[in-house]
């Protein structure tokens, strides 16, 4: 098995673009990689040598589930104050481009159930098997084409209509 590091460096854009279109904030996108990737550190004792790529991607999927379960519980009061600081590192052209790309997706995504959001997202967007997609999910294969299925349709009838 590789190193922690060499796992991150081999995953980080993968696992970041995975979180990224399932919060749809950059700034959590990283927090919750830099979790899954702690989170993988302290578990690698159960990792049990399968393929490493669907292991970070189910660490990854259960650090948003308990991320949004956290959050459900938190309220915040006054957020207007971070809207107000620039963001120096980012060109802004490309910061508009790149909201209104994912404004796009997540538009199309954000009416979905969840399980059929994250269901697409790893099949389509992460190329994952059915298999693994499931395991992932914790879910039957069987299960998983379902999910995957109606949110197929339920994206076509929204690009439709």
């Amino acid at each position: 098995m590789k190193s922690i590091d060499e796992l991150y460096q081999s995953y980080f854009s993968a696992i970041y673009r995975y979180l990224l279109s399932l919060c749809g904030d950059p700034y959590e996108a990283e927090d919750l990689v830099q979790e899954t990737f702690f989170r993988a550190y302290l578990y690698l004792e159960h990792y049990r040598g399968e393929n490493v790529k669907p292991w970070l991607f189910t660490v990854a999927h259960n650090a948003f589930i308990d991320y949004t379960r956290k959050q459900k519980r938190l309220v915040i009061r006054e957020d207007s104050f971070f809207l107000t600081v620039p963001d120096r590192k980012v060109n802004i052209l490309t910061k508009i481009i790149i909201d209104e790309e994912i404004d796009e997706i997540l538009s199309r995504l954000g009416s979905l159930p969840d399980k059929q959001k994250f269901a697409l997202l790893l099949h389509d967007f992460h190329l994952f098997s059915y298999h693994e997609a499931a395991a992932i999910m914790n879910v039957s294969p069987g299960h998983f084409k379902v999910l995957l299925y109606r949110a197929r349709q339920a994206i076509r009838r929204k690009r439709e209509g």
